[in-house]
């Protein structure tokens, strides 16, 4: 098999043509190529509006290997790498447990379930359901629960985003990621898209079959239950405190895997006063802004956006500035909306939203300033940071979770809203016009001001006055991060952080990688209890 990488089709083209510009490339007949798989598909607008879609994939022929001489810059010999878990083993003693069930824990425990040691899981959250159905009610004017919200929850705070999977980190293990993801319901295309994502709607029907594919193997799971304390001796961990609707109970462990949301603040606070060694990290605060999907297609791929032949466009800026801090955008959701994402009552968080289509008319993304750990005093000042900028806007915004926000060109001009134009905020329950500097810290805004027309050069329309900004966007990523060592254990032995909220992860794809590196870890350090087999 062979690698035919740079395959350009016009966006007009349809893509069914792929083996046919690839054989064109190459000087040869359709007919001479076997299309085996797509590896990659991207799309290059750099000289709109001839806009093409850019293909890497797999084909079988004859004479591949004159073909790899002929074009050794764009084909090459193809051997597919596959992971594999290393460990198998009887079932541990005590059996592990896992804290959370977002991305790292999910894979974490289907990993350990795999090893033949099916964890008990626990999470402080709802399953998916009970979950979406208590979102609902909140987004539409009704109660925030503290435990069943966007934050917490089978699924994590990724389940209501845009399910996005693009990640900096460069690990074989993601390719594994994604394949599970498709075999439980999560669309093909996930495997070669350069910006692959599942969707709301679509990520609720695959984490759901994972949880019952892995109750049907001996996983434990349990929702609204919380972790409340761990007990040691001699310095490692030998069992679990947890709370849930029936009383408080232990369970007994000798590994516990730490995959919670960045959101779990009084589990952070409560680790810590266990002992658990933690230190400060930067994170970042903004807000979410708004713009018309069609106006951004407009500026992305100029005349070739009226073809409907191309995916709603998306962008990636960041600026540096004088003052030494980086604004940025983050969790862009084309075709979305902002959600509220609160998990404290008396504060206001936004987040974005988009379903797999990803059809609404708007498109919003974080826009986020840099803090860093000398920002705040204390382990725990960025969280109290983030916590009064949450109930700051919950004030503002009349103090019924309504979020405050303006339009763009009245936040340039240090004027208050008054009322929304052709961008329509899609924030629920709603939102209270404001004039946002009254609401967020003076370094914030001057910041955004300062970033937003110089994301205008690189995007035209970034800057348009009817755009919308709203606030508050505070959970990005965990002001703190809990110390773990080359072995993966935190500073009492069998503890293992991983994910988002330990600081080690940022988004699904590389939490669920740093999940199973915990799980390898657990198996690595239960192999020196119990009697693990390698696999290599």
């Amino acid at each position: 098999m062979i690698k035919i990488s740079n395959i350009k089709i016009p966006a007009e083209i349809s893509s069914d043509r792929l083996t046919s510009y690839a054989a064109s490339a190459l000087g040869l007949r359709e007919n001479d190529l076997t299309l085996v798989k797509i590896l990659k598909l991207s799309v290059d607008s750099r000289k709109k509006p001839n806009v093409k879609r850019v293909y890497t994939a797999v084909f079988k022929c004859e004479n591949e290997g004159k073909l790899v001489k002929r074009y050794p810059k764009t084909v090459s010999f193809y051997t597919e790498k596959k992971y594999k878990f290393p460990y198998s083993g009887p079932a541990a003693q005590n059996r592990p447990v896992v804290v959370g069930f977002g991305p790292g824990g999910i894979m974490a425990s289907l990993m350990l379930t795999r090893a033949g040691i099916s964890p008990i899981v626990i999470e402080r959250g709802y399953d998916i359901d009970t979950r979406t159905s208590d979102v609902a009610s909140f987004w539409s004017g009704g109660e925030l629960k503290e435990n069943s919200n966007v934050q917490f929850g089978e699924g994590g705070a990724g389940l209501f985003s845009d399910g996005k999977l693009t990640t900096g980190i460069n690990d074989d293990r993601i390719g594994y990621v994604l394949s599970e993801f498709v075999s439980f319901g999560a669309p093909e295309d996930i495997l070669y898209l350069s910006k692959p994502h599942i969707g709301t709607d679509r990520l609720k029907i695959t984490v759901k079959n994972i949880r019952q594919y892995l109750i049907s193997k001996g996983c434990d799971i349990r929702f609204g239950a919380a972790l409340t304390g761990i007990n040691t001796s001699g310095g490692k961990i030998v069992s679990a405190t947890v709370s849930d609707s029936s009383g408080t109970y232990d369970i007994k462990t000798d590994a516990l895997i730490l995959a919670l949301g960045n959101s779990a603040r009084d589990t952070f606070k409560m680790l810590f006063d266990s002992g658990l060694d933690m230190e400060k990290k930067p994170f970042a605060i903004g807000v979410r802004i708004e713009h018309l999907q069609k106006d951004i297609d407009l500026a992305q791929y100029g005349d070739a956006a009226t073809l409907g032949t191309l995916p709603a466009s998306d962008y990636k800026l960041a600026v540096h500035l004088d003052s030494g801090r980086s604004v940025f955008t983050f969790c862009v959701c084309p075709g979305g909306y902002v959600v509220a994402a609160a998990s404290e009552k008396g504060g206001v968080v936004t987040n974005g939203m988009s379903e797999y289509m990803r059809d609404n008319i708007n498109i919003n993304g974080g826009l986020l300033v840099s803090v860093t750990p000398e920002d705040f005093e204390g382990l725990f000042g960025g969280i109290e940071f983030q916590e009064s900028l949450e109930k700051s806007a919950f004030i503002s915004g009349g103090k019924n979770y309504f979020a405050p926000a303006q339009k763009i060109g009245d936040f340039l001009n240090k004027t208050p809203t008054v009322s929304f134009g052709k961008v329509k905020p899609s924030y629920t329950p709603g939102v209270m016009p404001c004039n946002l500097w009254d609401v967020l810290p003076d370094f914030i805004c001057q910041a955004i001001a300062e970033a937003i027309p110089q994301m205008e050069k690189k995007i035209h329309g970034f800057s348009d006055p009817e755009g919308v900004l709203t606030a508050v966007e505070t959970r990005s990523s965990c002001p703190i991060r809990i110390i773990r060592g080359q072995d993966g254990m935190a500073s009492i032995s069998g503890i293992f952080p991983c994910g988002e909220g330990a600081g080690y992860a940022g988004g699904i794809t590389s939490a669920s990688v740093d999940g199973i590196k915990a799980a390898e870890q657990v198996c690595k350090y239960l192999g020196t209890l119990t009697n693990f087999i390698s696999k290599d």
